[in-house]
């Protein structure tokens, strides 16, 4: 591969003169542009010719990584194949065109499809009623909590601002509340992994007529299922508080059990996550809130228009392609292809709580401690071999956490071909440490300085410039 087009950047490649269009001829006539909005000298473009900002931009786009050209283990967020019939009914015309402000009866069949979708999701999570109206995940936890914070004030039980969070919660959790002007109260985790009762007992006690809610994510951040949910869901109701079931990890619940059901009275769904729809690059993202009976009135005002239409069509679709008959193998095969690596792995990488998890496992880095080769290392060899990094460092419950996510749609051959290589990794971590610590080596870009990169990024090819200088 030419490394001229292959890793420079579009301002590298530009040489004055070139061009790479010729603009229609002008049938507007010309108007004068006001002296307050012209730049003082003109924009800093590049100038380049057709093809070569073709290929530059093709061969960037060929280092994109997607779970359309290889194995995407991220923990913690559930990066699950697209089926391509969801593309094809998302980009009908009369779907792909819609206009937010239609009128009414122009949009009948968009309404149905809303109401199928809710009538779905009200079955799959024993739910009553849901909102569209959430942008994202995180969007969904704040609106979530303001349904939460809106029941306390109708019953003018205005003393209700604190929220008990699990010490292994996903970040959104405390974030979500605070923005919600909610207080966090951290419960502590046990041994094994899941909500230590006693902590959580002695809580309720103390902060009981303060309590607005505990908002919990089954399986956990661990992918450890929580056995007492009964037993906490009982101890937040009888204080007065209500029950918020975080989404994020609903992937291996589908089919297998109901956060409904459990004495969850809010939820969020990450559509874009467990229904299949792409999210790759920071979005887009659908987060529909689900509340029980008698809740649906607290519904806040967070947005005048339904969130992401093209994602509820996708996740519609996947979910009437699956069918009542084979939505229920979804949580259980994810689950199942979980446990198939963590078995696999468990004597090559350190499994800080040995027993069965759901959709994910945390590992505690490499078992034999003494090569110096960290988790950050493993992930980065990871790419040499084509594969893209699970999740790390996170949970911090362990120094060296490695999540990996599997989903459902896995071949038992491309985990073979993971384990394979994850057993690799481990194997020269012990004879050539080196060669996994100065990974990557096959990449456009070496290991760089993680650290500087974040507090001191190059956003500019100006910055650039100055820094070569």
């Amino acid at each position: 591969m030419n490394n001229r087009l292959y890793g420079n950047l579009i301002f590298e490649l530009s040489k004055e003169g070139r061009k790479g269009y010729s603009l229609p001829q002008n049938r507007f006539g010309d108007y004068e542009v006001p002296k307050e909005l012209c730049r003082a000298e003109d924009a800093a473009l590049p100038e380049c010719d057709e093809l070569t900002v073709v290929r530059h931009y093709t061969n960037l786009s060929n280092n994109n990584f997607g779970v359309d050209t290889g194995f995407y283990p991220l923990g913690s967020c559930t990066m699950k194949y697209n089926p391509k019939i969801n593309e094809e009914i998302a980009a009908h015309p009369q779907f792909q065109n819609l206009h937010p402000l239609q009128p009414e009866p122009t949009v009948t069949g968009v309404r149905a499809m809303l109401m199928l979708l809710e009538e779905m999701l009200c079955s799959l999570t024993g739910l009553a009623h849901f909102t569209f109206k959430p942008y994202a995940g995180a969007h969904g936890e704040l609106t979530g909590l303001m349904v939460i914070d809106n029941y306390h004030r109708s019953r003018n039980d205005l003393t209700r601002k604190k929220v008990i969070v699990p010490d292994s919660a996903h970040g959104t959790n405390p974030a979500s509340a605070a923005v919600c002007g909610l207080e966090i109260i951290e419960v502590k985790s046990t041994a094994d992994g899941l909500v230590d009762l006693e902590d959580l007992k002695r809580l309720v006690s103390l902060e009981g007529p303060n309590i607005a809610a505990m908002m919990m994510t089954n399986p956990n951040t661990l992918g450890l299922f929580e056995t007492s949910i009964p037993e906490i869901a009982k101890l937040i109701h009888e204080c007065g508080g209500l029950m918020y079931y975080d989404g994020a990890n609903l992937n291996p619940m589908l089919g297998a059990c109901r956060p409904g059901d459990m004495g969850f009275d809010v939820m969020h769904i990450n559509l874009h996550k467990t229904f299949s729809t792409p999210h790759g690059g920071g979005g887009p993202g659908s987060g529909p809130v689900g509340v029980r009976e008698g809740l649906q009135d607290f519904f806040p005002f967070v947005s005048p228009y339904n969130g992401n239409f093209g994602v509820m069509m996708r996740a519609c679709v996947y979910i009437i392609s699956l069918g009542r008959e084979n939505v229920k193998y979804v949580g259980p095969l994810a689950t199942l292809n979980a446990n198939y690596i963590k078995e696999s792995l468990k004597d090559v990488y350190e499994l800080p709580i040995d027993t069965t998890c759901c959709h994910e496992l945390v590992f505690d880095g490499l078992k034999d401690k003494s090569t110096g080769v960290t988790t950050m290392d493993v992930a980065k060899r990871l790419l040499d071999y084509g594969y893209h990094a699970p999740t790390i460092y996170f949970p911090l419950l362990f120094h060296e956490s490695l999540m990996i996510e599997p989903t459902e749609n896995e071949s038992k051959e491309t985990l073979d071909g993971f384990i394979a290589v994850m057993r690799k990794i481990a194997e020269e971590a012990k004879t050539n440490p080196e060669l996994v610590k100065t990974a990557p080596h096959n990449t456009p870009i070496g290991r760089v300085d993680d650290v500087l990169a974040a507090k001191h990024p190059i956003t500019t090819y100006r910055q650039l410039l100055a820094e070569k200088v």
